[in-house]
């Protein structure tokens, strides 16, 4: 009996295409990855907890790093998904790679200086309305912190190129170097005499910045042979595409990127320590969406990239509708398992020095109430992958728009009943509406016309 039925698995798994096989494979070594760069970052954020607690120099760090990223984020959040399909198609051309990656380098290094200088001046007239009743002194350790970690910001958009020049290549060693910067800050914490200087924040993320940055850069052009030296100019002829791409997506971006700084805009309303207080959650909310989110999407876009390349839309489709139904199932079980093992995961990591055990229970209630994101968000970045695959930037975009709006009015209304419990469920309500949007999207709306082209993205 029990060889028969290993016989039929054999047969069965023989004849899974030879796509699922190429996903599969890619999904456990960047889960493998992620796994592995999580760890590192929480082993930062005990650090953090353990040296500073729930105060309000981890308000300041939250809030300005928050600041500081934000339009990068915005913009290469977008710019990866679209690089990724633009790299695999101009594989053959390694000329017209070379010159549109160095004048990638260079547009990006411009904006990420421009971003600095102004968030720098403009500061005075930003910080009565992000810090909302946060004290003087956090204020100005934000402002300290906005100029220390400048280069994060700058170097934000060579991080993006190297690692989708990378990922078209089928290399996932970008995803394991994420954590470099979390060892640079674990490292300056650890090494930091008080629990009052704001330098080891600084120095840590700065420098571990760089090092990702310069360690990708040489990974990427070992992968693609490409020097892809920065330069000032537009030429490319692959700019037009882009920026028209580029320009719908920002739009379902920027939308989409004032999730964090709406849920931290929520929680200063309700005093010193509730943005710390949230980040924490956070941080543990975004391991669990790492292990599956960024793990299957980083597996599944070039491969569906691939096959939309051969014009295979109907494979490209069903393919990614079984993935996101697994992912979906996947993201359900283990949100159940962190809810019951969270109090003593928290207590365990955070638990120690300035952090007290009142604060772990504070940490725990917004976290289950964060699960609520955890499936919505698994069974959603496949099928992102694959609108983005076939061009359907106007559908990304408007489901954007729809989340953030669904996740705004969530906020308005659970705060009211639940405090700041309310925020992180409002999250949850948001993620569901976004997969809801993009399960309708793809089954009522195919992209395929049946002329060869891509109905929306060629429009």
């Amino acid at each position: 009996m029990l060889t028969a039925t290993m016989q039929s698995m054999r047969k069965r798994l023989s004849g899974v295409h030879q796509d699922h096989k190429r996903i599969a494979r890619s999904a456990l070594v960047l889960l493998i990855f992620v796994l592995a760069g999580k760890l590192i970052g929480a082993s930062k954020e005990m650090a953090i907890a353990y040296r500073y607690g729930i105060s309000g120099t981890v308000d300041a760090y939250q809030l300005a790093l928050t600041l500081i990223t934000w339009l990068p984020a915005t913009i290469t959040n977008e710019l990866s998904v679209l690089l990724v399909p633009a790299l695999v198609s101009l594989r053959k051309d390694k000329a017209q790679q070379n010159q549109f990656l160095g004048e990638l380098e260079g547009a990006g290094l411009a904006i990420g200086i421009v971003f600095s200088l102004v968030l720098y001046f403009f500061w005075p007239h930003m910080v009565r309305f992000f810090s909302g009743s946060l004290a003087e002194s956090t204020r100005e350790m934000c402002r300290q912190m906005i100029v220390g970690m400048a280069p994060v910001g700058v170097l934000a958009f060579t991080i993006c190129i190297s690692a989708a020049r990378l990922q078209a290549s089928e290399k996932h060693i970008n995803t394991l170097l994420e954590c470099v910067p979390a060892i640079g800050l674990l490292v300056f914490v650890l090494s930091a005499r008080d629990s009052v200087s704001i330098m080891p924040l600084i120095l840590g993320t700065t420098i571990g910045i760089a090092i990702q940055a310069a360690w990708l850069r040489i990974l990427a052009r070992r992968a693609d042979t490409l020097p892809a030296r920065p330069r000032l100019s537009l030429r490319a002829a692959q700019w037009p595409g882009t920026m028209r791409s580029l320009g719908m997506l920002m739009i379902g971006s920027v939308v989409a990127n004032l999730w964090l700084p709406v849920d931290q805009y929520f929680m200063a309303q309700m005093g010193e320590g509730s943005i710390a207080t949230l980040g924490y959650a956070n941080r543990l909310l975004s391991l669990l969406v790492s292990m599956g989110a960024i793990a299957i999407s980083r597996a599944t876009l070039p491969i569906l990239s691939e096959i939309l390349y051969r014009g295979d839309h109907e494979r490209a489709r069903g393919t990614a509708m079984k993935w996101s139904f697994v992912m979906l199932t996947v993201g359900t079980i283990g949100a159940g398992i962190a809810y019951i093992l969270a109090p003593y995961g928290i207590a365990l990591l955070f638990q120690k020095g300035a952090f007290t055990s009142e604060d772990t229970m504070a940490v725990t209630h917004l976290f289950r109430f964060g699960l609520s994101q955890i499936p919505f968000s698994f069974g959603m970045c496949v099928l992102i992958q694959l609108f983005a695959g076939e061009a359907r930037y106007k559908a990304i975009t408007v489901i954007s728009v729809v989340g953030f709006a669904t996740k705004l009015a969530a906020n308005a209304v659970l705060v009211r009943f639940y405090g700041p419990l309310g925020v992180p469920l409002g999250t949850g309500v948001g993620a569901a509406s976004v997969l809801a949007c993009y399960l309708f999207w793809a089954r009522f709306a195919p992209a395929y016309t049946g002329t060869g082209k891509q109905g929306e993205g060629s429009r």
